[in-house]
């Protein structure tokens, strides 16, 4: 990175820094009113609600995540980070004003006019440089300290208690770990029935076909060269559903387009990954992406079914759309058994599908 590209990217941050504490005066204003209109009626849903909207507001301004973030401290968090917004909303102002005088300074002296009687002169020009240096960078300071103090305030009165974090993280491991075990059994018995209802079928009918053959049925023995190959085809689907062996090949882009291939519907596939992902990432993607084609084909009466792969972040992002009816129950096997996948690696599952479509799957998927 260049000196300007990094000089340029230190503008903006200070810029953002400046816009987030001026918008932070602003809103805790609004917060301490909010609170003090509303101590009367505190215990009201509505109230509850608006509290939680305003502190929602509080922490996309403040870029924070605080998933299961307690409600009952949302109303005492409004109210705590009232005198630290209007801290920095004294610290932006002192900042306006310095700023304000320099540049009336500066447009005297470039005029030749004096500025509060004083003329510009080498000693003069040194102290005004110094002391107005020194005055910026106090100010810069007082803002990024205001910013962290607004960021531990939000996560000191809004975060989960470590001790219930622990045990909501435990529970959420007990249940993904029973999900994992039921998923493979759903799996199995899938499995199982797949053999039992189609290949077994498939080669009992392929031996009955010889028997009779041999018999002196000389014409039956096309239909027998068409069954075995029926039969192989069912047996690699089969095989591909219990695992492709091109994942570990050739890649996820190969085994995606292996999808699209077999399946159908018509399908495209956009996958943009910068390098290969974990093994067990780049499973649950495939099986996420070739069980949404599935259900597509077979329960949708979609036409095109869109499949997207990429990485944002620390995250792969598989994303499956079609053009279908919708009505998917997201709490069918099928999908049920992929949340309980992708949630065994500390994903995000999600199913869209409003009656008269169209349909979306979407898997977020952690790497690295």
């Amino acid at each position: 990175m260049s000196g300007a590209q990094a000089g340029m990217r230190l503008v903006v941050r200070g810029l953002r820094l400046v816009g987030a504490v001026t918008a932070g005066a602003v809103t805790a204003l609004a917060g301490l009113l909010f609170v003090l209109v509303t101590l009367p009626f505190a215990d009201r849903p509505a109230v509850r609600v608006a509290a939680g909207r305003l502190t929602a507001l509080e922490l996309w301004r403040l870029r924070l995540d605080l998933p299961g973030r307690s409600e009952g401290g949302e109303r005492r968090y409004l109210a705590a980070r009232a005198p630290v917004g209007l801290l920095g909303g004294l610290v932006v102002l002192l900042l306006v004003i310095g700023i304000g005088v320099a540049v009336r300074l500066l447009w005297s002296w470039i005029r030749g006019e004096a500025f509060d009687g004083m003329l510009p002169t080498l000693p003069l020009l040194a102290y005004f440089l110094l002391g107005g240096l020194v005055l910026l960078f106090l100010d810069l300071s007082g803002l990024v300290g205001v910013d962290a103090l607004e960021r531990r305030l939000a996560v000191r009165l809004l975060a989960p208690d470590p001790t219930e974090a622990l045990r909501r993280r435990i529970s959420e491991l007990t249940e993904s770990r029973a999900g994992v075990v039921a998923a493979v059994d759903a799996e199995r018995r899938r499995i199982e029935r797949d053999l039992h209802d189609g290949v077994q079928q498939r080669l009992v009918a392929l031996s009955m076909l010889a028997g009779r053959a041999r018999r002196g049925r000389p014409e039956l023995v096309e239909q027998l060269h068409e069954q075995a190959q029926q039969a192989l085809v069912e047996l690699r689907e089969v095989a591909w559903r219990v695992y492709p062996s091109g994942l570990d090949a050739h890649g996820l882009p190969e085994a995606l387009a292996g999808v699209a291939e077999r399946a159908a519907v018509a399908v495209k596939v956009t996958c943009d990954l910068p390098e290969r992902p974990p093994a067990a990432v780049e499973a649950a993607a495939y099986f996420v992406a070739s069980e949404a084609v599935t259900n597509a084909a077979k329960h949708s009466r979609a036409t095109l079914v869109t499949m997207d792969v990429r990485r944002q972040g620390s995250m792969v992002v598989v994303r499956v759309e079609d053009d279908g009816m919708g009505g998917a129950d997201a709490t069918g096997g099928g999908l049920t058994g992929l949340a309980r996948r992708v949630a065994a690696l500390d994903g995000r599952f999600t199913v869209t599908s409003p009656p008269g479509g169209p349909s979306m799957i979407e898997a977020e998927l952690p790497c690295g």
